[in-house]
């Protein structure tokens, strides 16, 4: 959800209770009861191809998240060289480049993985970094300076405060900010509360855009102006305006901070003794028998596209309506987020990614259940595709105001996501694994009238 909010909780629950590890155990001791109605031609090795499609997606997927995120730490390294409107221009290309691979891998979130288990064991052996990476909606008043509604600029945040800092929040701890690095920033983050985010992408991203307010009464289009007019920082924060020099050590911190955070995914999902993919495909002392790794996939594949995508990234910001709560706010490329989470869904149910083929969970489906999950995803590209034609003339948080005639189809296209998660008890079915509607739905989700 927004910020770090699920970390696999609904999973990692359901796993405890059969006994299960974070870190896996052997398949001979603990098991998923096989449930009724199993497809009988889904046998063990079939499971486990397509269990090795879904990692070599990961991989190839991390990978080349990796290489876009070192593209855009390359791109900020010569801005900050030479600030000017080319260069930055240039990384920000660069960012909204990252943002596509990185937007297909969040399908591997909520499935007691790397990237955001719970687990102790793997907190200290791969980080869990989602919430490092890509936690939102971020308080940019913690970041940087920002215009209030009254027009007055803001102060006391960590790009101005050049010594101890303490961000907000009763249980927040003083760093020292004096010299701004990865270890500030790390230490920074999510310090006294989810919305004190001083890392990952969207903090680069307001970094090179500044705020985007575009309507209601807090901006009056003072700062922005236009359906299709994004944040307008200026070339100078980076040269001549005060605090100048700690504006670009902060994005080169947050940047190598997001490629390291990435490698670590990528080592995880790369073969060898002791990796994730080792447990993950059931080999090792830490081997994660095959059904228990089905159920944490396909759990947390229908979490994601139903409680995290549809209700917290779209519902959320439909229902406001506010753009405070879209995605990538500051430079309006949110229906790009909710593209690229929605095509890493069918990328991980299909086995479709660039370089890898295989079995894949779908092609193993009977044929009843492939009509209906193709019937719902035939239905969302058509409104996905509508929404991001439909940016030419009105951005994200232009089609969710009311009165938008882009709407209907976001409501359309959000309701139709949380259908094609619950399907998601059907494919699991099929594999012999038992899912319920709450082991897809996290319980705390926001609770939308």
């Amino acid at each position: 959800m927004k910020k770090n909010k699920i970390l696999g909780s609904v999973v990692l629950a359901s796993l405890l209770a059969l006994g299960v590890t974070g870190c896996g155990s052997s398949s001979d001791t603990k098991t998923v009861t096989v449930q009724s109605g199993a497809n009988p031609s889904i046998t063990t090795a079939k499971k486990s191809s397509a269990l090795t499609t879904y990692a070599d997606i990961a991989l190839a997927n991390y990978t080349k998240a990796l290489n876009d995120a070192k593209a855009l730490n390359t791109a900020i390294d010569t801005f900050v060289a030479t600030p000017n409107t080319t260069t930055m221009d240039a990384a920000k290309s660069a960012w909204k480049t990252s943002r596509i691979s990185y937007g297909t891998t969040e399908i591997f979130r909520l499935s007691n993985g790397p990237i955001d288990s719970e687990d102790e064991g793997f907190m200290q052996t791969w980080g869990a970094p989602e919430g490092q990476l890509n936690a939102w909606p971020l308080d940019e008043n913690m970041i940087d300076y920002t215009t209030d509604g009254q027009g007055a600029t803001t102060s006391g945040n960590i790009i101005d405060t050049a010594g101890n800092f303490t961000p907000s929040g009763s249980e927040a701890t003083t760093v020292n900010a004096t010299t701004i690095t990865k270890d500030v920033l790390a230490a920074l983050n999510e310090n006294g509360g989810d919305a004190n985010v001083a890392t990952g992408y969207h903090a680069v991203e307001f970094l090179l855009w500044g705020q985007d307010q575009d309507y209601n009464d807090f901006t009056a289009d003072t700062i922005t102006n236009g359906a299709t007019t994004s944040g307008q920082r200026s070339v100078s924060d980076f040269t001549s305006a005060s605090n100048a020099d700690r504006r670009k050590a902060y994005l080169v911190a947050a940047s190598e901070l997001i490629v390291d955070d990435l490698q670590s995914m990528v080592d995880a999902w790369t073969a060898g003794s002791g990796s994730y993919r080792e447990a993950f495909l059931g080999s090792g002392t830490n081997a994660i028998a095959t059904n228990v790794a089905l159920k944490q996939v396909f759990s947390g594949m229908g979490t994601f596209i139903k409680s995290e995508l549809a209700n917290e990234r779209m519902a959320v910001a439909i229902l406001t309506p506010s753009e405070e709560d879209e995605h990538s706010c500051f430079s309006d490329n949110t229906h790009v987020d909710i593209d690229k989470n929605y095509r890493g869904f069918v990328n991980a149910l299909k086995g479709e990614y660039t370089g890898v083929s295989g079995v894949s969970f779908y092609s193993l489906l009977s044929d009843d259940t492939k009509e209906s999950v193709d019937a719902l995803i035939t239905d969302i590209d058509a409104k996905v595709t509508a929404m991001n034609n439909a940016v030419s003339s009105e951005h994200f948080d232009y089609q969710i105001k009311d009165g938008s005639d882009n709407k209907a189809n976001l409501t359309n296209a959000k309701n139709k996501m949380r259908n094609l998660g619950d399907t998601m008890v059907d494919v699991a079915r099929e594999f012999g694994i038992s899912l319920t509607a709450s082991d897809i739905t996290d319980d705390e989700e926001t609770e939308l009238e």
